[in-house]
C-alpha cells in the first residue's frame, strides 16, 4: 500500500502544569528532568510498539506533543493529511470515558477523517 505510519503521543498539558506546581513547591523536584524522561519514556514505547509489531520495514515517524490531547491530534490531522487515525482509548474517569476515554468521545465528534479505536491497556 506504501503507507507511512506516523505515531504521535500528546503529554497532557494537564500533568504537565500539575508537575510545574510541584516543581516550584519542592526544590529538588526537577521540571526539566521530569519532561526530559517522560519524552524518552514514550520514545522508549514507541521503539518497543515498532519493534513488536515488526513493522520497521514501513516508513514510520514518531512525534510526541504537549498540549491538550484531542487539540493535539487535531492539528496533527490538519498539517500532515492522513488517510486514517487508529486510536488506542484508555477510559479513565467516569461511566462512559470508562468505555471509550473522554479524548476518544471528543475525537470521534470532531475528527475529519475516518477514525478508528482500540482498546488501549498495554499501549501506551
Amino acid at each position: 500500500l506504501k503507507a507511512e505510519l506516523l505515531l504521535v503521543n500528546v503529554i497532557n498539558q494537564r500533568d504537565v502544569d500539575m508537575t510545574k506546581k510541584v516543581a516550584e513547591q519542592v526544590p529538588a523536584f526537577s521540571f526539566e528532568n521530569y519532561l526530559e524522561e517522560t519524552r524518552k519514556d514514550r520514545e522508549d514505547r514507541f521503539q518497543q510498539l515498532i519493534n513488536e509489531a515488526a513493522c520497521e520495514d514501513l516508513p514510520i515517524k514518531t512525534s510526541i506533543r504537549i498540549g491538550v490531547p484531542y487539540e493535539e491530534l487535531l492539528l496533527v490531522i490538519e498539517s500532515k493529511k492522513p488517510d486514517l487515525l487508529v486510536m488506542a482509548t484508555q477510559g479513565r474517569s467516569n461511566l462512559v470515558n470508562t468505555i471509550i476515554g473522554s479524548c476518544a468521545q471528543k475525537m470521534f465528534r470532531r475528527c475529519p477523517i475516518p477514525l478508528t479505536t482500540i482498546r488501549g491497556d498495554d499501549i501506551m
